[in-house]
């Protein structure tokens, strides 16, 4: 699973501390972890919570990536954020156990973590215990079990619903601010990652022309 990892500039001073326990998680299970940025407070290209949910968008239905794990000072910004695109199912995991039952009950594709709300002695180890509720075995499987079949049922019909509600993704870029549009995209790695992995030629197309923009 390819796995990517956003960071909004509020919250980028603790890039490497979230990049490190997500790494020491994902990595030995198989995943790949693509760190879209912020890297430093200093980084030329700012990302704010807005920018967090339009580039998980941007990820997820391009297929650059699989799972988006982002974040800002609650994380409740991000979240909604992320959750105004088309095909992104983004949760508040604040700790394991918000991870497991948000896994398991909700199945999404993303989550959003607050990096300034209770982020103090040991904070890596619960990030790294949030990714492993996460990560390790498979998720969608419900809790409690004999709510399961209900639960993916429910899960269909949330998809389906927002597939009414929601324009699709290459609407909402030809449709967004374009100037935000190419704040979003204008990370150090960006380029390196996303047209390595995406699979969408139109939205890889479109993209392209973003950033061929300068």
């Amino acid at each position: 699973m390819k796995i990517a990892l956003i960071i909004e500039n509020s919250q980028a001073a603790k890039s490497q501390i979230v990049h490190d326990a997500l790494t020491a998680v994902a990595e030995p299970l198989g995943h790949d972890v693509h760190h879209y940025g912020m890297y430093t407070p200093e980084d030329k290209a700012s990302l704010t919570y807005v920018m967090n949910g339009l580039l998980t968008g941007i990820l997820l239905n391009s297929g650059a990536a699989d799972f988006v794990v982002t974040g800002c000072g609650t994380g409740t910004g991000s979240m909604l954020a992320a959750n105004a695109m088309p095909g992104v199912f983004c949760g508040l995991v604040i700790d394991p156990t918000d991870a497991f039952l948000f896994g398991q009950i909700n199945d999404g594709n993303a989550i959003a973590m607050p990096y300034a709300k209770g982020f103090g002695w040991a904070a890596e180890l619960n990030l790294q215990d949030v990714y492993r509720k996460l990560f390790e075995g498979e998720r969608g499987l419900g809790y409690p079990k004999e709510r399961a079949e209900i639960m993916a049922r429910n899960r269909g019909i949330l998809k389906d619903l927002k597939a009414v509600t929601c324009k699709d993704m290459l609407t909402v870029l030809k449709s967004v601010d374009q100037d935000l549009l190419k704040a979003a995209v204008a990370g150090e790695r960006f380029s390196d990652y996303f047209f390595a992995n995406a699979k969408d030629q139109e939205i890889r197309d479109y993209i392209q022309g973003v950033v061929g923009r300068g």
